[in-house]
């Protein structure tokens, strides 16, 4: 890999790139899902290319290939030349870089045991097991289960002299039962929606979130909200499950602090922000209990890694500290643009076969000192708990949002008087950030979300976003059935 990546570096150069960066990725990956008790998916993948990404008179250029031969590197990387030079005549202004040492370094993420070391007759008995025991509640009409495996070797060298090799391990797994009557059809996920939870972590993780242990509690809860009344309409008191206060961290925070988008580069796709450089420092975007990290750092997250894909290495940067807006997630050529002095290390792509753009890392929402989710709700004389993620809206600047949940609670005197369905909740994005009085100190989770789309050509993105319960005031609920 290393003398791939090297020859490309090499021959960009001397074409006449003033800066090269070059990504060999191998990739190995495994998804199985069944649907009742039957295997209704099993795709296996292996990948294996290089990217290379040029500066030329001040423009980007970015080719890819397959054809690792001499011959096909040396194409790739005169192309990536030709590309930069072609965008230049374009720029307003040359690209400049903001300093990064040349690091060299190799990496793992945490992982005890290989997931690809399991067989997969092992991990459909787990699954089996789950889906048997979800089967066995009468009213649950249809268990699905999945689980996935990702092992990714990427090597990362520049024309500055950085050599860095990075191997990563993801895995993920959950669970969803249906339940159906004549008149309604709800249900109930875990340990989150949408193919459950994803960690850079091995098989250890599929024990630790134990899916037959918790197959029972969740189906008969979904069977329980076909015969819940609906979460009312109103304005009030509402508290946030940690993996749903995930993805509102994700859509209202995470999203809009991407530098690129707040100066406008992904407004003709992804949308643009709020955000806008002139708030820098003085937009109050929640209230002062309110601290936003961009964490890459925190390794077993999904969103974790030592070094982005430009060769910056891995930082903790604060988006927001006591409520106020303080900062980006940003890239070496963006940094210069609003005077940051170093990138935050936020440029990612999704493969060898993409180019490096600004993706969230592990945004996540500081614990406070609310105690766990049961000391929140017993603190809460009136209120709805709002748990599990059902469906999302967000407008193109990260403003005015709508989320729905799989489940909601009423919560009267400190305690859970009953289950709501259809529950929904919605709100401008600082001013709900602004109306959180209490987040919980345990029961914090570092959520991952496997699938963050971005970019044109699109591509998607491993984030992580840890979050513990919270809670917020004079919010609106029952929006989806008002």
């Amino acid at each position: 890999m290393l003398e791939i990546a090297k020859q490309a570096v090499d021959t960009a150069t001397a074409s006449g790139a003033s800066y090269a960066d070059a990504r060999v990725i191998e990739r190995e990956s495994q998804n199985i899902q069944t649907k009742g008790m039957n295997v209704s998916g099993l795709n296996l993948g292996n990948s294996y290319g290089l990217g290379i990404r040029v500066l030329c008179n001040g423009g980007w250029g970015f080719a890819a290939t397959q054809d690792l031969t001499r011959e096909g590197i040396d194409k790739a990387a005169r192309k990536a030349v030709e590309i930069a030079r072609a965008s230049a005549r374009c720029m307003e202004k040359p690209i400049e870089l903001a300093p990064e040492p040349a690091h060299k370094a190799v990496w793992k993420s945490p992982c005890k045991i290989d997931p690809f070391t399991v067989s997969i007759e092992d991990k459909l008995a787990v699954l089996f097991k789950t889906a048997e025991t979800m089967l066995a509640v009468k009213g649950v009409t249809l268990a699905q289960t999945d689980m996935t495996f990702i092992k990714e070797h990427k090597l990362f060298v520049s024309s500055e002299g950085a050599e860095i090799d990075q191997t990563f391990i993801r895995s993920s797994c959950g669970l969803t039962a249906n339940a159906t009557d004549d008149h309604d059809r709800q249900k109930r996920s875990y340990p989150n929606s949408f193919g459950g939870q994803h960690e850079n972590a091995g098989w250890e993780m599929v024990g630790r979130w134990d899916l037959p242990g918790n197959a029972q509690r969740i189906a008969e809860e979904s069977v329980q909200l076909l015969k819940a009344p609906q979460c009312p309409h109103g304005v009030g008191t509402v508290i946030i499950g940690a993996s749903q206060l995930g993805l509102q961290i994700h859509e209202s925070c995470g999203h809009p602090s991407e530098l690129d988008r707040a100066l406008g580069q992904e407004i003709n796709f992804a949308g643009a922000s709020f955000l806008t450089p002139d708030l820098l420092g003085h937009l109050k975007y929640g209230s002062p209990i309110v601290n936003l990290v961009a964490d890459a750092t925190a390794t077993g997250a999904l969103g974790g890694f030592a070094y982005d894909d430009e060769g910056v290495e891995a930082q903790c940067v604060p988006l927001v500290k006591d409520g106020m807006f303080v900062g980006y997630l940003s890239s070496r050529d963006t940094a210069n643009l609003i005077g940051i002095k170093r990138s935050g290390g936020a440029m990612r792509a999704e493969s060898w076969h993409h180019q490096p753009i600004i993706r969230m890392t592990n945004i996540s929402l500081r614990p406070g000192t609310a105690g766990s989710l049961a000391d929140l709700i017993a603190n809460t004389s009136d209120g709805i708990y709002f748990d599990t993620n059902k469906s999302w809206s967000i407008d193109d600047r990260r403003y005015n949002f709508q989320f729905s949940t799989e489940a909601g609670y009423k919560i009267k005197n400190g305690k859970i008087v009953g289950l709501l369905k259809n529950a929904s909740y919605g709100g401008i994005t600082t001013e709900f950030w602004n109306s959180c009085d209490a987040i919980c100190s345990q029961d914090y989770v570092d959520w991952g979300v496997p699938n963050c789309g971005k970019g044109q050509p699109s591509q998607t993105m491993w984030t992580g976003h840890g979050a513990a319960p919270a809670r917020f005031r004079n919010v609106q609920y029952g929006i989806a059935h008002s």
